[in-house]
């Protein structure tokens, strides 16, 4: 049975009572992230809108939290601490400089497996998601997938596939002479 999860971006509460934590490491699967950003792009040019650039920054703040996700047990938007996403990722992908900042994040799980195909579909049957993924207003995109064999919590200790899309948008600050 394939189980497959979306949260709304704009729901941003959606943490746990106390879920079962693991200290298993979380590999974050390079090759499906590479997948995903291959689908985004061609979603978003089939919809007339310009390639997403990949984020060193952005994919760390993604692959923080995807390996928080696992290590706690939950699914959700907000840090473990209660803190949300914009505060975490605005850690990595930072303000100074910049006269614009903006950030949006999309997650998915799956179990046992979840493909850069199922990620795709998940989010465009979600109108926020899907309102993240064509943003004509983002320019950069960090991905982090990572593949489970038992993920506590929230995701039952079953084998699972999550994948954290942060995306975001900077403009310089003009320098004054």
């Amino acid at each position: 049975m394939k189980i497959v999860g979306a949260l709304v971006a704009a729901l941003l509460f959606a943490i746990p009572a106390a879920p079962a934590a693991t200290s298993q490491p979380v590999t974050i699967d390079r090759a499906l992230d590479v997948s995903v950003l291959q689908r985004v792009n061609e979603v978003r040019a089939e919809n007339g809108l310009p390639p997403l650039r990949l984020s060193e920054s952005l994919s760390l703040a993604a692959a923080a939290h995807t390996r928080e996700m696992v290590a706690a047990g939950y699914f959700g938007h907000q840090s473990s601490d209660g803190s949300p996403f914009w505060k975490r990722v605005k850690r990595f992908y930072g303000t100074k400089g910049f006269r614009q900042w903006s950030v949006g994040e999309n997650l998915v799980w799956g179990s046992p497996v979840l493909s850069s195909d199922d990620a795709i579909q998940s989010w465009l049957e979600s109108p926020e998601h899907r309102a993240n993924l064509l943003s004509p207003g983002w320019h950069e995109i960090g991905l982090a997938g990572a593949h489970v064999p038992a993920a506590p919590g929230t995701f039952g200790d079953r084998e699972t596939t999550i994948v954290t899309a942060d995306f975001g948008s900077r403009t310089r600050s003009r320098s004054t002479s």
